[in-house]
């Protein structure tokens, strides 16, 4: 059974390599780095791929807005240099935790049973969480469609500011 997280919940602690963004050689950093200011983890599926693109690419456009009013980690289970690549392709000013042992998306309750033409397999939930700077989760965003990501979390981040 996966975890259940719900708002004002404690965020999981986490710990993964950051890449790109300010972190372009890889960093290694955790929630608790963050402390005081307001985090958004966006976990999709996988790097380069349709809906995962138009979402990167949503985010990336609204960038001067949405990275102003809080620190933005896209989170998947693609390696390091998967996600180097995806950065590179689309010109993502944000970073991209690699998650290859899936402990941040289990801790937060995405790495769920899916289905595509009747098979069925483990994999990302497209799931946003709006963390405080106090480290409590205060908005969740399931099965989010990526064309409407960016809109979303404006008014999340909007909220969240006043």
């Amino acid at each position: 059974m996966s975890v259940q997280l719900k708002v004002g919940d404690a965020a999981p602690e986490f710990c993964a390599q950051a890449i790109g963004g300010k972190y372009e050689g890889g960093e290694t950093v955790s929630l608790a780095d963050f402390r005081g200011l307001p985090v958004v983890l966006y976990f999709y599926p996988k790097d380069d791929t349709p809906g995962c693109t138009v979402q990167a690419c949503g985010l990336r456009d609204a960038w001067a807005e949405l990275g102003a009013r809080a620190t933005i980690f896209g989170v998947s289970v693609d390696s390091s240099a998967s996600h180097e690549k995806f950065i590179k392709k689309y010109q993502l000013p944000f970073p991209l935790l690699s998650d290859a042992d899936k402990r941040i998306v289990e801790a937060y309750g995405v790495w769920v049973e899916k289905s595509m033409y009747g098979k069925k397999y483990m994999g990302a939930e497209r799931t946003t969480f709006v963390i405080d700077g106090a480290g409590l989760i205060s908005a969740i965003f399931r099965k989010v469609k990526p064309e409407e990501h960016v809109a979303i979390l404006r008014e999340a981040l909007r909220v969240a500011a006043s």
